[in-house]
């Protein structure tokens, strides 16, 4: 088994990352001291993830790519632990798909509706777009609205048409975009990925601009009505939550459109002593899996005041900083694997 380097975008950059092939499957190595393997893009691989545990484990142990975790998740519809090794519940934010009219009269509630009603009255339409370079210039303009969202770095402001477009055309035969029209301005839109019976949101955004004009729960309505034609069962939207961040706008805005918190198990298996030491002290959860909910949120609302602090001094005496209001921003979705579509493009 010999180590190669694969490329995978992690927070909006492409990084080179050791990898090996083992049963068929491109096994990624992530983190500095704590070495973690997963399986590359494993929220869109159709087929079953890991049917033999103990082969990845086997190879890994006494393979070239020197991990100290190997992990990887369970995908729906099969949410009861399939095998003996150590896991966490992990969770993933989805809908469930049966028709429009149940999602519209019982999975969300008035105030959604009216949201959703209010889109339409601005004069917002949605509909299911082609992939071409109009388009990937015409998202080039939400992404270069502001430097700045969701109190963060936007990761896709600045960049060139090439690179866009690369980053947008990833899973084109499985891919649907939906875009949100006010006239003939694309002012928002989504785009699906299709795995068996289950569509993950892939990028989803929205203009500053018009975020008076519900735009992104238009989409979602959109999103679910093109799911009910396809014969979906569970539209999936990353996380409900995200370690010990359990309170945030983002989850409010889930479970406001419908979106339910479902457990899946994630396995957690040592490879050598470091990682069963990593795993009896948490390491393996991140800062957003160890920090306690109120230390969190402290942190990301001071972030979120030293960028605004820093786009001010940019942007000059004459000139309009971007607004940074992370506890009333609307959400902003890129790709992820299947608990996170957001994390990797």
């Amino acid at each position: 088994m010999n180590t190669d380097y694969t490329q995978v975008r992690i927070a909006g950059k492409t990084r080179e990352v050791p990898s090996v092939e083992v049963n068929g499957r491109t096994v990624i190595r992530t983190g500095k001291w704590v070495r973690v393997a997963k399986i590359k893009d494993e929220g869109v691989i159709e087929e079953d993830l890991v049917k033999d545990p103990k082969s990845f484990v086997l190879q890994l142990a006494n393979g070239a790519l020197k991990a100290d975790i190997f992990t990887f998740s369970q995908t729906l519809p099969e949410v009861a632990p399939k095998f003996k090794y150590p896991f966490e519940w992990d969770n993933i934010a989805a809908i469930p798909v049966t028709t429009f009219d149940n999602w519209w009269k019982k999975q969300i509630k008035d105030k959604t509706r009216n949201m959703v009603r209010k889109a339409q009255k601005c004069g917002v339409s949605t509909r299911m777009v082609v992939f071409d370079d109009d388009l990937v210039k015409k998202i080039m303009e939400i992404y270069n609205e502001t430097p700045i969202r969701q109190g963060r770095k936007f990761w896709h402001y600045g960049k060139d048409f090439e690179t866009v477009k690369h980053e947008l055309s990833t899973y084109l035969d499985r891919g649907h975009f939906i875009g949100a029209y006010l006239d003939e301005e694309l002012i928002g839109f989504m785009k699906l990925v299709s795995v068996n019976k289950t569509f993950v949101v892939f990028h989803f955004l929205s203009k500053n601009e018009h975020r008076d004009k519900s735009v992104m729960n238009a989409l979602i309505a959109k999103a679910v009505e093109f799911s009910v034609e396809r014969g979906i069962q569970h539209l999936i939207y990353g996380r409900f939550t995200y370690g010990n961040k359990t309170n945030s706008p983002l989850a409010d805005f889930k479970h406001r459109n419908g979106f339910e918190k479902i457990q899946i198990p994630k396995y957690h298996i040592p490879l050598t002593l470091k990682g069963r030491v990593a795993l009896k002290l948490n390491l393996h959860r991140g800062i957003l899996g160890i920090l306690p909910p109120g230390l969190l949120t402290m942190l990301v609302n001071l972030r979120a005041k030293i960028l605004q602090m820093r786009s001010s001094s940019k942007a000059g005496p004459n000139q309009a900083s971007p607004e940074v209001t992370p506890t009333k921003r609307l959400p902003t979705a890129e790709k992820s694997s299947v608990a996170s579509p957001a994390n990797r493009e």
